[in-house]
């Protein structure tokens, strides 16, 4: 068995952007902080000699010899810089960037003390100098209230022509209540939807959509929806679903006007939901593997009537005591099985969030998921009793993974642990995620040791090591990084 450590996560840098002036300049930008994005090309003084190109082209490396339109695939996957900078390798590829299917996401965009006017004017001069088509366009969905007209230009060029994915992230401001911000929101542009027969992966968000402008769509290639902070019919969204024949990955959070979601989908695997919603009612999914709850209403009703595949469920939470979750006949209420007249036999991945790390209740959890094998927790104090001679005499326990999250290092945490390293036998790593300052090898050391490892029931490793959109959903283990 492993025990592993999670310290604190690496912050991603941004690039700088790259000076600028060459033989085929962008459109000029109405604004002085403007950054023009083609890199600099040195300009020779003289003519190349007869045998110079011939030389450079024996010199290319073999990603160089790939068709245009392969190295033009390999851009769209860069960053808008990184993509920008790919002109600057050699005169064979200092065509291709403004060629290849244009990958523009908002946030990667270089920025002044004014920024967002600097970023808007970017944005036009970008799509107005690109000669393809379009791959991904990420904007800030404030933009669809304050900036309709800018966003509806921009959607309607033809460099955005087949687009795959298209994303209005929401950010919502700290201390402000999302319902309050649905109640005044306004229908996007109708050019958002222009894009329905091409896209396969689309974030709407901070948007009114009405039912007239819905109730038609289709899309057939669309793999991954998901519908942040807007206001929409139930009608509308079960057509916006039946419309989708393909669909895997549906994130719904913060939906206005619905009190019940029903889902009957044939296609779908992943669901996450983070909604004031009343119920959510799993109907007929028989290919959905994850239900993942990013955020639960107090009072929400969760029911799974055919979902034959369901692995991962979670995050469960113990202090929502009048929220259920019901699968056939067998009631979870909170974290308590308040009627277990079935066990469910898929669930194998399952997260929870504990007032206190109670054994009682993750042994009452482990009866109804028996196939339980990997265990995300969240908890502060212990209540563990020397009283489980009886479950442990009768039922196996199949954990594999155990984490548990804002580790102290304290007894009733250790103790807790102590239970299923010393009774677990196929117990494969324990993963302790702790604060910066006792991220260190004197602490896993004495987690080592309290936690008994030379005494576990498994048999396999026992080392130490030390080790937060709708694209998550399809991960093999969504809790590795929180719930």
């Amino acid at each position: 068995m492993e025990m592993e450590s999670a310290g604190p996560s690496a912050k991603r840098e941004q690039l700088a952007a790259p000076a600028i002036h060459g033989n085929a300049p962008l459109p000029v930008v109405p604004t002085a902080e403007a950054i023009d994005l083609e890199p600099a090309v040195a300009e020779r003084s003289e003519e190349p000699s007869p045998g110079a190109e011939q030389d450079e082209e024996e010199s290319l490396d073999h990603i160089s010899r790939l068709p245009d339109h392969v190295l033009g695939e390999v851009i769209s996957l860069l960053t808008i810089m990184e993509g920008s900078r790919t002109q600057i390798l050699a005169s064979r590829w200092r065509h291709l960037w403004r060629a290849a299917p244009l990958n523009l996401d908002f946030c990667g965009l270089p920025a002044s003390n004014n920024m967002l006017p600097s970023r808007c004017a970017l944005v036009s001069a970008i799509i107005a100098a690109h000669q393809g088509s379009g791959r991904r366009l990420c904007l800030p969905a404030r933009h669809l209230q304050c900036r309709a007209d800018a966003v509806d230009a921009w959607l309607r060029s033809h460099a955005l022509d087949n687009l795959q994915e298209l994303e209005f992230y929401f950010c919502c401001a700290k201390h402000c209540d999302p319902e309050l911000v649905i109640e005044a929101l306004l229908p996007p542009p109708a050019s958002i939807f222009r894009f329905s027969s091409t896209l396969r992966a689309a974030t709407i968000s901070n948007c009114y959509l009405v039912d007239d402008m819905v109730e038609t769509l289709r899309f057939p290639h669309l793999r991954k929806l998901a519908l942040m902070c807007v206001k929409i019919s139930e009608v509308s969204l079960h057509n916006i679903i039946s419309g989708c024949p393909g669909l895997e990955c549906l994130l719904l959070s913060t939906i206005s006007s619905i009190r019940c979601h029903r889902i009957n989908s044939t296609t779908l695997r992943s669901i996450g939901i983070r909604s004031s919603s009343e119920q959510l009612i799993i109907e007929d999914a028989p290919m959905l593997e994850r239900l993942l709850y990013l955020e639960m209403n107090m009072q929400m009703q969760i029911l799974v009537i055919s979902a034959p595949k369901l692995e991962t469920l979670g995050c469960i939470p113990e202090k929502y005591t009048d929220s259920k979750i019901v699968f056939g006949s067998t009631v979870i209420q909170g974290l308590r099985i308040d009627n277990q007249a079935t066990v469910v036999g898929t669930v194998k991945i399952l997260a929870i969030y504990m007032l206190y790390f109670s054994l009682d209740m993750v042994i009452g959890l482990m009866r109804c998921f028996p196939c339980l094998e990997k265990l995300y927790m969240k908890g502060e104090k212990n209540l563990w009793r020397r009283k489980h001679l009886n479950f442990l005499r009768s039922h196996e326990i199949r954990l594999k993974t155990i984490v548990m999250r804002y580790c102290r290092g304290i007894w009733a945490q250790v103790n807790f642990a102590s239970f299923f390293v010393l009774n677990a036998r196929v117990l494969e790593s324990i993963r302790l995620e702790v604060a910066p300052c006792n991220y260190d090898e004197g602490f896993f050391e004495e987690q080592h040791r309290m936690l008994q490892m030379e005494k576990r029931a498994s048999r396999g490793k026992k080392n130490v090591e030390g080790i937060h959109d709708v694209s998550d959903l399809d991960l093999a283990h969504p809790f590795a990084c929180g719930c």
